[in-house]
């Protein structure tokens, strides 16, 4: 619902409610804040909002009429951690690939649902593919794109329609690169009337605010309820995102979804998407997170689940797996030895994730240290679960390691990496109650 607690003429009890809730700044302790107060959706069985924890979503890039790779794909960034993806439907031949899609991922015993990314012609395609509108879990609609003039409305009414038949939320998802040009033009001339006229970012931005809540007000009025609506109004500059999800997060109690658009690639991807979200997440503000990173040549997909993953977890917001606290290495350090077990262990955690999840109720949670010498080395390795300190240059080859805040034993020779694995794989399977 769109709350009026920015309106000009006033503010209402429940706008000051979630106002006070994301912008409370008496309790300056190191945990994030409150969560924002907002309506919980469920997405084919995930829920987002309200009170379930933030959840972690990604996006395909294969063609979607070529079901066999779409669905690989799918399948990988599920079993990576994607607790929703979305794939894109942008063809006759795509939409009417995506319930064969969901009929092999159940085959291969991948329940993740999916959301089907509409531009432009999402009416037309819903309403040739029925089946395609069934086996999605949720339809995503760009409101600066969904149509122009007179159509926009029909057009947006007719999608609407589609996810109240088959009983579908819908994100409404407001983006900088497609912002709707007529509603841009009039806040402007609206903004030249002003005593003290707005700068131009700010009137854009609150187009793009516009953008979304005057929609999903319209999907209301259509008969779709909050709890099937989510917004996000996604740019791709820091400060921008920063801004506009603030103002947004106190003008409406909707679940919101994350995420820097076009973020780039590699470091700069992560290194912007993280400075963005992070301040947001603090703030409390955020229901679910994609980060939306360009692979780089031959890179997996997976990477920004696994980036999405690993910001809400050393944010402390959620666990997912095992973290290995590294030393960056010095002058003392025998790099070589103490990156390769640090490598090691890391991708050994991940690949046995999959497994350990089933099996082990509460493993996500181990913590565990690899440092390179005794000066930060044991300290460190006793805060973690498991820890081990390599020796530094010039020092004895012995390697301590530290089980619960204890030192259990010391592994020597060349086997210290295969060793150490084992030693982690004793205590999971001592540790952890199995599921059952």
């Amino acid at each position: 619902m769109v709350l009026d607690g920015l309106a000009p003429n006033g503010s209402t009890a429940r706008s000051r409610q979630v106002l006070e809730t994301v912008m409370t700044s008496e309790d300056q302790t190191a945990a994030p804040r409150m969560r924002r107060a907002s309506v919980g959706v469920s997405i084919g069985g995930v829920r987002v909002g309200a009170d379930a924890p933030i959840v972690v979503q990604s996006m395909t890039n294969t063609d979607t009429a070529d079901v066999a790779a779409t669905a690989k794909q799918v399948a990988e960034l599920a079993r990576a951690g994607s607790e929703l993806v979305r794939i894109t439907v942008n063809t006759p031949e795509a939409a009417a690939a995506v319930p064969r899609i969901r009929e092999r991922l159940d085959m291969m015993g991948v329940g993740v649902p999916l959301i089907g990314d509409f531009h432009y012609n999402g009416h037309q395609l819903l309403a040739a593919e029925p089946a395609c509108a069934q086996a999605l879990a949720k339809y995503r609609i760009n409101p600066g794109n969904v149509g122009f003039g007179k159509k926009r409305d029909t057009q947006f009414s007719t999608i609407i329609e589609f996810a109240l038949k088959y009983e579908k939320p819908v994100r409404i998802g407001a983006n900088w690169g497609s912002l709707d040009q007529s509603l841009l033009a009039a806040l402007m001339d609206e903004n030249h009337s002003r005593t003290q006229p707005w700068d131009a970012a700010r009137v854009a931005r609150e187009a793009l605010i516009r953008s979304a809540l005057d929609s999903a007000a319209r999907a209301e009025e259509l008969g779709l309820t909050s709890d099937r609506i989510l917004l996000s109004c996604k740019v791709s500059g820091v400060q921008e995102l920063i801004a506009v999800y603030r103002d947004l997060a106190v003008r409406c109690d909707f679940a919101l979804h994350l995420g820097l658009t076009e973020a780039g690639m590699g470091s700069k991807g992560i290194v912007g998407s993280t400075a963005a979200l992070a301040v947001l997440l603090q703030e409390g503000i955020g229901d679910t997170i994609r980060i939306s990173l360009t692979p780089e040549p031959g890179e997996s997909r997976t990477r920004e689940v696994i980036v999405a993953q690993e910001l809400l977890q050393t944010m402390g917001l959620r666990a997912f797996t095992p973290l290995v606290t590294a030393c960056p290495g010095c002058g003392r350090t025998t790099s070589t030895l103490f990156q390769q077990i640090a490598k090691t262990v890391q991708d050994h955690v991940r690949a046995k994730m999959p497994e350990w999840r089933v099996k082990y109720d509460g493993v996500e949670n181990l913590t565990l240290a690899v440092m390179g010498c005794v000066v930060n080395g044991p300290g460190e390795s006793r805060h973690a679960d498991i820890g081990i300190s390599l020796p530094g240059t010039g020092e004895a080859p012995a390697a301590p390691v530290f089980i619960d805040g204890e030192k259990a034993m010391t592994l020597r020779g060349a086997n210290i990496a295969t060793e150490f694995v084992g030693v982690i794989e004793d205590y999971v399977a001592r540790k952890y109650a199995a599921r059952h």
